[in-house]
């Protein structure tokens, strides 16, 4: 069954109740941008009496790639306004009071202030998933830690760190002996960006947002 926006239908999951509850999961499925699964007894519920269960799968087509931008400084503001016009979702993340006051962004960034001492508590808000992309680009170190010992445990698409690969090794033998994950940095791309030269907040937003783009182009296979 596909569902519009208006909340017009082509096809059937049958009707009645279950299908009323369906278009309403569906709605919610397209304004959060992800996938839903639900399990349903059948019974007095939903006025009937066959029994069983049955269990819905709702996708949204055509889903918006979600960029998830920790640090709103020289390069985090950078790639979110070049992401403008692209397929991307771009949500701008800082713990700063009134920072953004003085930045001037386009009314399709996202723009979220966090706990000033804990990053962490915008876990929730995160929408973890295949369309996730996690960029970590705090103007302090041990922030960067924290969200990318957070970030590992998730499911993303792309999850990537700014600095060099030192701090990659490093991170690595934390998240390893301090944080007991296995996997340490592995999942992650740390140094960010593609190869192609230098070293201004511009240029490297430049070749972030080139590799942002190429994973998503090629996985969708556009």
């Amino acid at each position: 069954m596909i569902v519009l926006k208006d909340k017009s239908i082509h096809g059937t999951i049958g009707g009645g109740k279950l299908e009323f509850l369906a278009i309403d999961e569906a709605l919610k499925a397209i304004e959060e941008n992800r996938i839903i699964e639900l399990s349903y007894t059948l019974g007095p519920e939903f006025e009937q009496c066959c029994g069983g269960q049955v269990e819905l799968i709702i996708e949204p087509m055509n889903q918006s790639p979600q960029l998830f931008l920790f640090g709103a400084g020289h390069i985090g503001v950078e790639i979110a306004k070049m992401l403008v016009d692209t397929p991307f979702e771009v949500h701008l993340i800082d713990s700063r009071a009134h920072w953004y006051d003085q930045l001037k962004l386009d009314e399709s960034i996202h723009t979220h202030l966090t706990n000033e001492k804990d990053f962490k508590t915008f876990k929730s808000a995160v929408q973890w998933g295949k369309n996730c992309y996690v960029l970590v680009l705090t103007h302090d170190h041990v922030i960067d830690f924290e969200i990318i010992a957070m970030a590992v445990k998730e499911e993303t698409k792309y999850l990537g760190l700014i600095g060099s690969k030192t701090k990659r090794h490093r991170f690595h033998s934390m998240l390893k002996k301090e944080m007991n994950i296995v996997e340490g940095m592995d999942n992650v791309i740390c140094p960010i960006g593609l190869e192609i030269g230098g070293d201004s907040p511009k240029e490297i937003a430049i070749s972030v947002v080139a590799q942002l783009l190429q994973i998503h182009y090629q996985e969708n296979d556009y």
